[in-house]
């Protein structure tokens, strides 16, 4: 354990003592660790630290070992800390996030000392989704982009999301010549033109959120791709983690009518009509562009399906 860091839990929270528990999970290709602590003697039993180490050698382990991957990764964690100290708490309980209790270089690591969300009462996982279980994502989406529309990317990714061109030339150089490759930064500047801008989470996969024990909310975690875009993006890429493809293709329409029927009450300040029509028209967009990267990066991905490529078919008519 590290001494130092130990020092600052210890302190930051007036504790007797302070020990690792649990490793929750290695960051990827190894940059890291996220664990859980116990605190004796303090207000809070428990917390989860996130340790930043980049390390010397670095291993992907589909052998994107890049340079431009790699500071990439480092970016991402330098937006993650950033966004703790700054947007963050502008969040509410409607797009729960765990507490910051502080982030901070400490000896030769980047650490970020978050809320346990599981002692808070989201200690469910859940790796496929029903209907109902998927909604219940999209309203904490639907309140997040409400939350931050028009809001500037201060210290962020100026283009969140995970899988973005200009952060992935590695996977573009690497697909097979076809009318997506040629046509991927059309795709790009559709997206980048959208009038409503907001934040989004960039990586709102179903991993990355936490059940309450009756299902019926959720908080989410991992924030090192959040940035500026069309908010669509965030939805055509969690609910291809977490549905079928039979049932993107079954509910399609009725999880998008719930997730604009929740984005439209909560942006009163805005033309939500408008901001429907735009968002709504870039779904096929938004899909082929996530498709663009998947081909790249690992072109035998389940995700590269029938419901996908239909999809990347529709925005053919469109850029």
């Amino acid at each position: 354990m590290n001494g130092r860091l130990k020092a600052a839990v210890i302190e930051h929270f007036n504790a007797i003592d302070a020990k690792e528990v649990e490793v929750i999970q290695p960051l990827w290709s190894n940059y890291g660790t996220i664990s859980r602590w116990q605190l004796v003697g303090a207000e809070v039993n428990f917390i989860v630290v996130k340790r930043i180490s980049v390390p010397s050698t670095t291993h992907h382990p589909r052998g994107w070992d890049t340079p431009i991957s790699h500071q990439r990764k480092v970016r991402s964690y330098e937006v993650e800390m950033a966004w703790y100290k700054g947007l963050a708490s502008k969040t509410t309980s409607d797009c729960k996030i765990p507490k910051c209790y502080f982030s901070n270089q400490i000896g030769k690591e980047q650490v970020i000392v978050l809320e346990d969300l599981d002692s808070a009462g989201f200690n469910q996982r859940r790796t496929q989704l029903t209907i109902k279980e998927a909604k219940v994502c999209l309203r904490w989406l639907a309140h997040f982009h409400a939350t931050f529309m028009f809001e500037k990317a201060e210290n962020l990714w100026q283009e969140g999301c995970y899988w973005h061109l200009d952060t992935r030339p590695d996977e573009w150089e690497a697909m097979q010549s076809g009318w997506l490759k040629a046509n991927a930064y059309k795709i790009d500047d559709r997206l980048k033109a959208c009038q409503f801008q907001t934040l989004v989470h960039g990586d709102a996969k179903v991993a990355n959120f936490c059940f309450s024990n009756d299902l019926k909310t959720v908080a989410a975690v991992d924030f090192q791709y959040v940035g500026g875009g069309c908010g669509i993006k965030d939805v055509v890429y969690f609910l291809g983690s977490c549905l079928s493809e039979d049932d993107c293709e079954t509910h399609e329409t009725e999880l998008l009518d719930y997730y604009f029927e929740i984005l439209k009450q909560e942006t009163k300040a805005v033309d939500a009509d408008a901001l429907e029509k735009e968002w709504r028209s870039m779904c096929s967009i938004a899909w082929a562009d996530f498709t663009r990267f998947l081909l790249g990066w690992m072109p035998t991905h389940q995700k590269v399906n029938g419901y996908s490529l239909q999809q990347v078919e529709k925005a053919k008519e469109m850029v």
